[in-house]
């Protein structure tokens, strides 16, 4: 169900952009706190990998159809 707030609509994400932002966002939690190695994210790039998962997120709720 979309929300229409003068002419600007939110639509739910698919599940496979949540899924896939939601472990982006785990994985980079885990490595920052949990002290987890993840050969593709190292400590100095946690905040853009957080970043890249709250914009697929926000693409997922702003742009129909992702």
């Amino acid at each position: 169900m979309a929300f229409f707030r003068r002419g600007f609509v939110l639509t739910p994400p698919s599940v496979v952009i949540f899924v896939v932002s939601i472990v982006l966002a785990l994985l980079a939690l885990l490595v920052r706190y949990g002290g987890v190695s993840v050969p593709i994210i190292n400590a100095s790039r946690v905040f853009d990998v957080l970043a890249i998962a709250y914009v697929l997120l926000a693409a997922g709720v702003l742009v129909r159809g992702i």
